[in-house]
């Protein structure tokens, strides 16, 4: 397997630099040069498939021979010990639930196959390996858990002040060992920002060996791929054109599905869910990228104003507006629209949505009002009890909190206050 630079197609590098470089030095994004297509006996043989098989098919057939099959398998099977099941939520709308994880987000199958690819990877090595990772929710809790004292890696994870839950800050800021925090004065895109001039400092490259765990590195996007075949492997026999909703952020879940439509999956069409930070949305309205800053909402994950994998979305469609158009439909809501969701479908369908979900089920169901032959599939991608103080006042009761999430409460935290100038982040790293 090869992959080049968004912005140098012609420069190729092998999985592993790719992986542990986290960011060309050109600044583009790493993406595969071919996507192959899985063969039809792939899907003729998809109902007797596990989901770690499944899994371990999808990915030896995109990473074609970089990593021996056998320390594959092992990969596959050490990451995803735990289900993404399609529940009902109404006739014609299932939830694709992508919480049943150690952190109960979506991102734990990414975090954790990179882990462990990366601790393939390193395993010989004597120098350590630093990963920085910038979060707006959940990502942060997440990479902290899979990499948690995985040997000659260490992390660093960068926050936004106050626009995180209380959970989810307690998930970044509590592990200790090999994580450590930053909780920077700004926005995720301040986060996002400082984490991209680390890697574009020749001063801190020399002095320290960076990745990243964000979904710029193309080692997160290979496992979210593979809940969207076990979503198809769990309908397929009960229908026939599916839609994807994608609560949409920095998009590398949306960007995870289309590269598995490429490879063959039959995806009918994707919709892009966002809160204010419409930006995708607006583009696929109108075809223009508005140019805003980024607005604080109740679906903070998804408070991504320059949103990272857009360039690999506009590669795959080589630019092609009309033709991404076709492909992914926008719709953005408000925290009162997002609100009202929550309350309605609670109510309705005894079904609890956190405010991601909410959103994409919105913008599911309005989608579904003019496309009324299709089946549609939400991602949930994160539990409700992480967002508690905006679930429980809108359905007036207590939300059970699962045990590996309640028992983080009363930790104590650890992180350290930092602006968001660039000198002071890099005379960290320097001191590191």
């Amino acid at each position: 397997m090869f992959l080049y630079s968004t912005h140098s197609p012609k420069t190729l590098v092998g999985l592993k630099e790719a992986v542990l470089r986290g960011l060309p030095q050109d600044n583009g994004l790493y993406m595969p040069q071919e996507i192959p297509v899985l063969p039809a006996s792939f899907f003729e043989k998809l109902d007797e498939m596990s989901f770690q098989e499944l899994a371990f098919e999808v990915s030896k057939c995109l990473l074609n021979g970089a990593i021996p099959e056998d320390d594959l398998r092992e990969i596959i099977e050490a990451s995803m010990t735990f289900d993404a099941p399609v529940v009902r939520v109404t006739d014609d709308i299932g939830m694709l639930e992508l919480f049943h994880g150690p952190t109960l987000a979506f991102k734990d199958f990414g975090a954790r196959f990179m882990a462990r690819l990366m601790g393939y990877f390193v395993k010989d090595d004597k120098e350590d390996l630093y990963i920085l990772v910038a979060t707006s929710g959940d990502t942060g809790g997440a990479v902290a858990s899979g990499f948690y004292k995985t040997p000659r890696i260490k992390v660093i994870v960068l926050y936004p002040s106050g626009k995180v839950s209380f959970l989810q800050e307690k998930q970044l800021t509590t592990l200790g060992e090999n994580i450590s925090a930053l909780e920077i004065q700004g926005d995720f895109d301040a986060c996002q920002a400082l984490v991209k001039q680390a890697f574009l400092d020749e001063e801190v490259q020399n002095h320290l060996r960076l990745t990243s765990a964000n979904s710029i590195n193309i080692a997160r996007l290979i496992p979210q791929m593979f809940y969207y075949f076990r979503a198809y492997q769990q309908l397929k026999a009960q229908h026939g054109k599916i839609v994807f909703c994608v609560p949409s952020g920095n998009l590398g879940n949306l960007t995870a599905g289309l590269i598995a439509k490429r490879m063959g999956l039959p995806i009918h069409h994707f919709i892009a869910a966002t809160n204010l930070n419409d930006g995708v949305a607006r583009y696929l309205q109108q075809g223009i990228f508005p140019e805003k800053a980024t607005v604080p909402t109740i679906s903070n994950a998804m408070d991504v104003s320059k949103p990272s994998n857009f360039v690999r979305m506009l590669d795959l469609y080589g630019g092609d507006w009309q033709a991404m158009k076709a492909d992914i439909s926008g719709f953005y809501y408000t925290d009162e629209e997002t609100r009202q969701a929550i309350k309605r479908v609670e109510e309705e369908q005894t079904y609890l949505l956190d405010p991601h979900g909410a959103v994409g089920f919105l913008a599911m169901d309005a989608y579904l009002k003019t496309h009324p032959d299709v089946y549609g599939v939400v991602l949930g991608t994160a539990h409700p009890s992480k967002f508690l103080d905006v679930v429980e006042p809108v359905i007036g009761r207590a939300v059970e909190v699962p045990a590996r999430l309640a028992e983080l409460a009363n930790r104590e935290k650890d992180a350290k206050w930092m602006g968001t100038e660039f000198g002071e982040f890099k005379k960290h790293l320097l001191a590191l």
